[in-house]
């Protein structure tokens, strides 16, 4: 079964390239985007989470965790 995006691809550019939707012109935090990961808003710059889903800061302990993990295991 495939999910339908809520928003079509012209709405998540224009979400992404929306100032607005960036906290301290950095941070990317839009509630009304679903997505975790989004594109940066220069798409050769890769990517970044947005701040206003639960599920990024959940990504991004882990992220951390497993680097501390790695850490631990490599000194």
């Amino acid at each position: 079964m495939i999910m339908k995006p809520n928003f079509d691809q012209f709405e998540n550019d224009r979400m992404i390239n929306d100032p607005i939707n960036y906290k301290w012109g950095i941070f990317y935090f839009n509630r009304k985007d679903d997505r975790d990961v989004v594109p940066k808003r220069s798409r050769m710059m890769g990517w970044t989470l947005n701040f206003g889903n639960i599920y990024a800061y959940i990504l991004l302990i882990l992220i951390i965790a497993i680097v501390i993990l790695i850490g631990k295991v490599y000194r």
